[in-house]
């Protein structure tokens, strides 16, 4: 009993400073978003709802979705986070800096900027462990399909930062109307990252390498920092290697960006280079 009201005191302070910043979080985001004139909706999909935008500039056979990476997920080493809205939306910041496609579109993952009143299905197992769960990706998909209906799309090019490259990944596989698959910075070789750095399991999440063989003739260009501590490209390089030779698959590394820095500033040429070269 002293010991669990020993942590629970510890907890407390790292507890509410959390609470404290999560109405500010998604403020940061609406922030972001409303200069620029982006509509936004939370969306039913599957057991979530998901935070969306999107900003058609015009009529185009292709929307560009991004997905947000993981997010807050953790207090620290061992205690998940109350709420896993992002504390700098990277997802969205590229998504803002794509001011050249035609139609584009941002989707939070499960839990981000909905909790709590539409928190519907949320759990902390959904950013830890079960982050890349069936139902995720299921949900995400979702979603994508109502996203098109809204901007009267055909296609879909899908750009996932960090945990949400490998979220594109895992979508992009078991659809038939994607296009290319764009990932900045993502662990797409689950199994492999998580025994090089000794993280635990996530048990209950799919793993994007293992699942390569369904990628194969997709086009796809997979973006990492030479300074990346967090992921790095030797991740993405293990995730390649199970794709055949002949995929249209490549890796660019960026040797002065890390995990978080300064991917949106670089981002447009990066993406339209991708779009010209895919």
């Amino acid at each position: 009993m002293r010991l669990s009201r020993l942590l629970a005191c510890l907890l407390l302070p790292l507890l509410l400073a959390a609470c404290d910043g999560m109405e500010a979080r998604k403020d940061s985001a609406v922030g972001l978003l409303e200069p620029q004139g982006w509509s936004q909706a939370i969306i039913e999909a599957g057991p979530f709802q998901l935070f969306a935008a999107w900003m058609p500039r015009g009529s185009a056979r292709v929307l560009t979705v991004y997905i947000e990476g993981d997010g807050f997920a953790y207090l620290d080493e061992t205690h998940p986070s109350p709420d896993p809205t992002p504390r700098d939306a990277m997802g969205l910041r590229l998504a803002l800096a794509d001011k050249d496609a035609k139609m584009v579109a941002y989707l939070g993952r499960p839990c981000q900027f909905v909790m709590p009143a539409h928190g519907q299905g949320c759990s902390s197992d959904y950013w830890t462990s079960k982050r890349y769960a069936p139902e995720v990706i299921e949900s995400i998909s979702a979603a994508i399909d109502q996203l098109k209906v809204r901007t009267d799309a055909q296609k879909v090019l899908l750009v996932g930062y960090s945990g949400g490259g490998a979220v594109a990944a895992l979508v992009a596989g078991r659809r038939k109307d994607v296009v290319g698959l764009a990932t900045v910075a993502a662990n797409l070789d689950l199994g492999y990252w998580l025994s090089r750095d000794g993280l635990l399991p996530l048990d209950g999440s799919l793993d994007p390498a293992l699942e390569a063989g369904r990628l194969a003739n997709l086009p796809q260009v997979h973006f990492a920092g030479g300074k990346d501590e967090v992921v790095g490209p030797d991740v993405v390089q293990s995730y390649l290697s199970r794709l055949p030779p002949s995929a249209p698959a490549r890796l660019e590394v960026l040797p002065d960006q890390d995990h978080y820095c300064c991917w949106a500033e670089i981002w447009p040429s990066l993406i339209n280079r991708f779009r010209a070269n895919p």
